[in-house]
């Protein structure tokens, strides 16, 4: 665990500390027992005075993190959803098929499946050997190697420049944040796309979801501070639209040569302008308000234990951070439910929780569910209650301040 003492993006010393969650372990670091040795970590946020970007003050080692992996894409009705939605937008971009498409950190190849389906040659480069003999199972060939300048030309060289290369929530992951971004570079066809997508850091900011700062998530990028990013390397921003995933995310459209801009680019831009996302004040409030929820949340939920049993659901990389956050641990939650069977019978990291299958969960006849999926907490709700008939009540940690629903009652939240 290396401390920086420059900016990520501009390298700028001027980098200030504003946010301190404490010494946590790996959000993925799952036990086989609930005494397995443990090492903890300094998990804090920085702000660069130049780019603006926010970012972690450690960066942990890759292979530690991404060799072995147990997050898997398509476990989530959501995600694949999503997927279809996503290829059909940026085929809507670049509708020429004389290429192929290639996906960095394309994990169990669900966002490739529906190129492939649409006729595209595909192509999958992921750091976790688990995953990348899931892909290929499923029909998407896979390269399994950590993605930079020499990843990048042994691609080049084997299959040529690709037409079209997305990156999902993993440029906010890497260490290497230049050498990443140089190698996309190196093996994008001179007239071919670029996509992006990355957790918003403005929605971030804005709904308080710090359960989406953990050692995996090394920046925390706004348009401004991508942007600086991007044009470093001859990348031009043309257009941007939504996601659902991670609670609220932005991808990005970029290209080598001009292309006509779309007026969506500039209204981020004005928003971000508008609304402080970018200034330091902005995030020290968030760090205050971080502190001030998790003692609401704790509130609520030993209301909760007196009035029944609670269990969670879904434990996810940012379930970590709330969990270690917060304090919470097995004392206070017996059981977390997960539908990926990578995670049943592990113990959760820091707080030695036992992760189970649903069916195992739901035999303790729970009066209450706190949602730590949050972000697919409408997903979450509809499977618990046609499944299992559940009628209790649930925790919603976010956004913004914990809320209590019963069972019936719609989630609202357009973001998953």
């Amino acid at each position: 665990m290396e401390q920086i003492t420059a900016c990520r993006v501009c390298r700028s010393p001027d980098i200030v500390s504003f946010f301190d969650l404490g010494r946590q372990p790996l959000a993925n670091s799952l036990l086989p027992r609930p005494d397995e040795p443990e090492v903890f970590y300094p998990l804090s946020l920085r702000w660069c005075s130049s780019c603006r970007l926010v970012q972690l003050d450690h960066t942990a080692d890759p292979k530690e993190l991404f060799s072995s992996y147990v997050w898997v894409t398509g476990t989530s009705n959501t995600a694949q959803e999503y997927a279809r939605r996503f290829q059909a937008e940026l085929a809507r971009r670049c509708p020429e098929r004389d290429g192929y498409v290639l996906e960095i950190a394309s994990n169990d190849g669900t966002f490739l499946a529906p190129f492939r389906d649409a006729g595209y040659r595909v192509l999958g480069v992921d750091p976790a050997q688990n995953i990348v003999r899931m892909a290929v199972s499923n029909g998407i060939p896979s390269v399994c190697a950590f993605w930079g300048n020499e990843t990048a030309e042994s691609i080049r060289k084997d299959h040529g420049p690709a037409h079209i290369i997305f990156a999902r929530n993993v440029l906010p992951h890497v260490a290497n944040t230049h050498e990443f971004v140089n190698g996309l570079k190196t093996c994008l066809r001179d007239d071919g796309i670029l996509a992006i997508e990355v957790h918003y850091s403005k929605i971030i900011l804005e709904e308080l979801h710090y359960d989406s700062i953990y050692h995996e998530h090394l920046c925390y990028f706004t348009l401004r501070s991508l942007e600086r990013l991007l044009n470093g390397y001859g990348f031009l921003v043309f257009d941007i639209t939504t996601s659902p995933i991670s609670g609220g995310s932005i991808v990005v459209y970029a290209s080598k040569g001009e292309r006509s801009e779309e007026p969506v680019v500039q209204e981020y831009r004005d928003r971000e302008n508008r609304s402080g996302t970018n200034e330091r004040k902005s995030w020290e409030t968030f760090a205050e308000q971080s502190f001030r929820h998790r003692e609401e949340l704790l509130e609520m939920l030993r209301d909760c234990r007196q009035h029944g049993t609670v269990i969670g659901y879904g434990a996810s990389a940012r379930s970590s951070t709330l969990l270690n956050f917060c304090g919470i641990d097995h004392t206070m939650l017996p059981m977390i439910a997960d539908r990926n069977p990578l995670k049943y019978k592990k113990y959760t990291a820091g707080t030695h929780i036992l992760i189970e299958n649903p069916d195992v969960a739901m035999k303790l006849n729970p009066h209450y569910v706190l949602i730590l999926a949050w972000n697919f907490a409408s997903e979450i709700m509809d499977f618990l209650e046609k499944q299992y008939g559940y009628n209790g009540h649930y925790i919603i940690p976010f956004p913004n301040q914990p809320l209590l629903r019963n069972s019936g009652q719609p989630f609202l939240s357009l973001r998953a």
